[in-house]
This record gives C-alpha cells, sequence and structure tokens, in this order.
C-alpha cells in the first residue's frame, strides 16, 4: 500500500506536484540509506518566466566528513532526483507541434496567440561508480495546456492534458538476474493498469533508447511513453475499456504506480553490485559506455532539446543526466572479442531488445 498522500478533490497539477514532491524526498532518502557517509544537495531554485523546482544532487562533493573523500568515495559517482512545477506562455510554433498529437486542442495558428501552461515531473538518473552497478534514468510527467486566465473568471479551462515518463536501465556488465528483475518490477507496476500497457511501454522504450549511428540500444531498456490522455493512442490502437488507462484518474494512479516502482525496482540490484571488486579495464569499459549515453542524450534525447530551447531554461538541471566522467577511444577493441563480458553485452545491445519476460512466468 502507499504511503504517499494525495487529495482527489485538489486540480491535477496540485496533485502531481504533491505526488513528485513526495517521491523525490523518499527516494533520496532510500538512496542515503545505501551510502550514510554522504548527503544529497537540495537546491531550491525559482524560475522567472513562472514556477520552481528542486534539484537533489549527490557526489564526493557530499560527504558528511570531507577526510573521508579519498579512503571512501561515494558508490555514487553521481545522481540526481530533480523535481520541476513550472508554468508561462507557449510560442505557437511549440503549440502547433503538440497540436499534431492532441488534435482536440482548439487552437487557429493563424491567431498566432500563446498559450498558458504547467509542466510538472521528476527526473532521475543516477551514475553508480562501480562498473558492475548499472546506470538508471527515470522521469514521470504531467502536461496541460488552458485558456487564458484573463478571459474570464475563476479557474482557467483545461485545453488539453497527458501524461508521460518511464524508466529504463543501463549497465555497462550484464546480469540476467538484474535485467529480470528490473523489468518485472515494472510489468508489475503497469499491470493493474490494462493487459496493453507494459508490451507497448516496453517496445516503445527499445525503439526510443537506441542509437542509429552506433546501431546500439542504450541499455537493456524498461518502459517509455509520452501524449497519455484520453484520447485515442497510436501505441494501443486496439485497446477498449480495462486495457489502458484513459481517464485523468486512471494515468494519474499509473504514473503512481510506476514512480513508487522506482526504488523496488534498483535498490536490491545496487545492494548486489555496488561493493563488487573491479578492474581498471572494467572501469575503462564503463567510461566507454557512458560515451555511448552522453551521445544519446546530446544528439537525440527530446527531453534535452526541448529543456535547452526553452526560454529561461536551467542549463545545470537539463545536463543534469550527464556522467562526470566519460571517454572515447578511436576504433576500441573492447567489447570486440568473443566470449567477453564486453562482447556479451554489445551482442544483446546490438539485438534491438529481447523479450525478458519470456524468459520467466509472470
Amino acid at each position: 500500500m502507499s504511503d504517499m498522500i494525495d487529495d482527489p478533490t485538489l486540480p491535477m497539477r496540485v496533485r502531481v506536484s504533491n505526488f513528485v514532491t513526495q517521491l523525490q524526498d523518499k527516494i533520496i532518502k532510500g538512496l542515503e540509506e545505501l551510502d550514510p557517509n554522504y548527503t544529497f544537495l537540495r537546491d531550491a531554485w525559482t524560475r522567472a518566466e513562472g514556477g520552481s523546482g528542486v534539484s537533489g544532487v549527490l557526489s564526493d562533493k557530499r560527504a558528511v566528513d570531507p577526510s573521508i573523500r579519498k579512503t571512501s568515495p561515494s558508490v555514487f559517482e553521481k545522481t540526481g532526483i530533480n523535481i520541476s512545477l513550472v508554468q508561462g506562455k507557449l510560442p505557437p510554433p511549440a503549440i502547433a507541434q503538440m497540436k499534431s498529437h492532441h488534435a482536440s486542442i482548439p487552437y487557429d495558428p493563424a491567431s498566432k496567440a500563446s498559450l498558458p501552461y504547467f509542466a510538472g515531473g521528476i527526473s532521475i538518473v543516477i551514475h553508480p561508480r562501480n562498473p558492475h552497478a548499472p546506470t538508471i534514468h527515470a522521469n514521470y510527467r504531467y502536461f496541460e495546456i488552458t485558456s487564458d486566465p484573463a478571459e474570464g473568471d475563476g479557474e482557467p479551462k483545461i485545453l488539453a492534458w497527458w501524461f508521460g515518463g518511464g524508466s529504463d536501465l543501463t549497465p555497462s556488465y550484464l546480469y540476467e538476474e538484474d535485467t529480470l528483475h528490473f523489468h518485472k518490477t515494472l510489468y508489475d507496476a503497469c499491470a493493474p493498469s490494462g493487459p496493453a500497457v507494459y508490451p507497448a511501454f516496453k517496445a516503445w522504450c527499445d525503439e526510443y533508447f537506441y542509437l542509429p549511428h552506433r546501431k546500439e540500444s542504450r541499455g537493456i531498456g524498461g518502459i517509455f511513453y509520452d501524449d497519455l490522455c484520453n484520447e485515442p493512442h497510436h501505441r494501443m490502437p486496439d485497446a477498449g475499456p480495462g486495457e489502458r488507462p484513459s481517464t485523468p484518474e486512471e494515468i494519474f494512479t499509473l504514473m503512481k504506480s510506476c514512480g513508487e516502482s522506482f526504488l523496488p525496482s534498483y535498490i536490491p540490484i545496487l545492494k548486489r553490485r555496488i561493493h563488487m571488486p573491479f578492474t581498471e579495464e572494467e572501469r575503462r569499459w564503463q567510461l566507454l559506455r557512458r560515451g555511448r549515453y552522453v551521445e544519446f542524450n546530446l544528439i537525440i534525447d527530446r527531453g534535452t532539446k526541448f529543456g535547452l530551447q526553452t526560454p529561461g531554461v536551467r542549463i545545470e538541471s537539463v545536463l543534469m543526466s550527464l556522467p562526470e566522467t566519460a571517454r572515447w577511444e578511436y576504433m576500441t577493441e573492447l567489447g570486440e572479442e568473443e566470449g567477453t563480458r564486453e562482447a556479451e553485452l554489445l551482442k544483446v545491445l546490438r539485438s534491438g531488445g529481447q523479450d525478458w519476460l519470456g524468459k520467466i512466468k509472470v
């Protein structure tokens, strides 16, 4: 049972804000329990154009006792647990782009008018120090477009709304028990929302987190979704009532279930891996894989591109997802020798996605 406090009588933007705030606190405390010698920096910020957020960041700089940094570095090389709750006005080009996915938005491009919006969510990226412990990313968000408050009294009318999010795992070394645990936890989080949900979100994740210039997946997948609302969805075109969530309440319930599955999906993996011995060669491979992570985030990721194009953007928050250290080698031989752990991972990453849950009963 969830220990999150929620009041269904409040507007959805307030409920989402309350949820991500509580979830951030819960995840930060869970991670600090794993590494009690280090504490998160909670950096509260405000946005001149409207809104605020809190960036929760953990690195070696956050040692309780600075003298232990060299002898006992944090098990987390870089971690960010950020929430962002912002509002402002959408320019006409952005509205036109969103209307292509949400035909119900009552907007005439010829008017060249801007519309108020709210965007709230949580973004999570964890880069462990140990090469055997996988990097994880998660993001859960809510977006709404409203009428201009000047047009009438009281609360502005919601013209369009949708949810998005997901979670994915990026290992440097493949451990099947970790992969199966991660996918099974996400499957269990999605299952109450309908049988169409996990298969659609898993396939979408495999397609999205892909580097076409490398012909490799970024990691071993997870779930990914966007533009989920009460309209028909192109990823679940044939899903009927009970097979997918469609009301604001149903989709928010899915968001909460997936968000609260974060710690159960990841903490058991960390406990198995963060204290394993590793070699310099394994560290080198980890940094090469992080180079791929950087390539995806800077070249392909839509969220990074959108953030960098947003007026008044907070650059530190947008680039929080990048690791502190990464490596590129010209024509590296690592991963190309058959029978090695590195080649084992590359074979999976070059397969285009695998049916992990097909290996266990669900």
